[in-house]
């Protein structure tokens, strides 16, 4: 049988970690990693910090699951604590980012359909987006290597440049139900959004009662020195899809909406098995009862700002390599002169883990505990793997 038991949709690399302890990994033969991918911005406690373990070992000792069609306390007293702590009025819980995207669209499309307008079904969405695997998460992308082979993909998405406000608004019609939006893209290479860009389209929203949607999957949940990123602009959306870091590296997300937004979510119109169940409540409390603080939002722009200073710092003296650093506190890029796959793959070899992104970039996503130590190991070890790839090319 030539098939690999694990179906071979990732090009897995020969990291093979098998135990993690606060920002290190450790693969099955010892191996030791410094790790500034967090499993892509999900892991933002590191691994093993003691008030995740704590609490997901005591929930499972307790209960684990029942069903979403009995009461909840869990998820009652967690969704209580997101609403008091963001713009959101209600949420709705699922098993990952995709699915957390894929119910922010039907809440969208149904609150249209609430108030008697089921032809306004058309979500405005923005090139270079990832927002998730689903059928219907690649069809509100423009990019061919997530979409082809699927056909048919599904209707009811306007793709548009990002971050051209004016591109946006031309593509408004009669159908149009609101915008989807990362206001930082991950995938597309950590590219923030610009603040004319993120006030015009809540201008709009408000002008024509359309929904803002914001995936907030990447860049949510304080790794940018804020709860949600969108605090940053000062605006708030309708409604935003949040995972990766809301579990902690336990597999869950969630639908945040506003009264509302969620005029439409009555009994019956979604639904998840696992989505908000009690081991995935316990973890997420404990990921905000280190977050939610405003002294460690605080430290997360710190030591943000001192990575990027080190960085800055370090990039004149490989200027062959990289060019330039950007991003919004400890969710950043460095695009480059070279491949940044072929490089990402390099520093694997040298003891660190980063991740490669579109347009070229190399993505820093430490957990948000490192301190001054962990960053200047990082830019150390990224200094020294710099100039033993610079060698090749000046024999060249």
């Amino acid at each position: 049988m030539a098939i690999t038991p694990l179906m071979p949709v990732y090009p897995r690399s020969p990291v093979r970690p098998v135990r993690g302890e606060g920002v290190y990994l450790y693969g099955e033969n010892g191996e030791k990693y410094l790790d500034f991918a967090s499993g892509i911005a999900v892991n933002l406690l590191g691994h093993g910090h003691p008030v995740l373990t704590k609490a997901i070992q005591d929930q499972a000792a307790t209960l684990i699951h029942v069903s979403n069609l009995y009461g909840s306390p869990q998820g009652e007293a967690y969704a209580k604590r997101l609403t008091e702590l963001t713009f959101a009025d209600t949420v709705f819980f699922t098993n990952s980012g995709a699915e957390a995207v894929e119910g922010a669209i039907k809440t969208a499309r149904r609150y249209h359909h609430h108030h008697g307008r089921p032809e306004k079904n058309v979500l405005i969405t923005f090139s270079n987006a990832f927002h998730g695997r689903t059928l219907g998460t690649i069809s509100a992308t423009d990019q061919a290597k997530l979409r082809d082979g699927f056909a048919p993909l599904l209707p009811g998405f306007t793709v548009v440049p990002f971050d051209d406000l004016e591109a946006a608004r031309a593509a408004m019609t009669e159908h149009t139900a609101g915008f989807l939006v990362e206001p930082i893209q991950g995938e597309g290479g950590i590219r923030p959004a610009s603040q004319e860009f993120m006030s015009g389209l809540r201008q709009l929203a408000d002008e024509n009662d359309l929904m803002l949607v914001l995936d907030e999957v990447q860049c949510g949940v304080a790794r940018t020195g804020k709860l949600y990123a969108h605090e940053h602009y000062g605006i708030e959306p309708d409604i935003l899809a949040s995972a990766k870091g809301i579990g902690g590296g336990f597999p869950m997300g969630a639908v945040l909406a506003t009264e509302k937004a969620a005029a439409g979510m009555a009994i019956g119109t979604h639904g998840s098995t696992y989505g908000g169940n009690p081991l995935a409540c316990a973890a997420g409390q404990a990921v905000l009862d280190v977050v939610a603080d405003d002294e460690f939002l605080e430290r997360v722009s710190r030591m943000g700002e001192r990575l990027r200073g080190a960085l800055e710092q370090m990039i004149p003296n490989h200027d062959h390599l990289f060019d330039s650093v950007r991003g919004i506190g400890l969710m950043l890029g460095v695009r480059m002169e070279t491949d940044s796959r072929a490089f990402v793959t390099y520093l694997r070899d040298h003891g660190l883990l980063t991740v490669a992104a579109g347009d070229n970039v190399m993505r820093i996503l430490p957990p948000l505990v490192i301190d001054e130590t962990h960053v200047a190991e990082f830019v150390e070890k990224l200094s020294a793997a710099a100039r033993s790839y610079e060698l090749p090319q000046q024999a060249a």
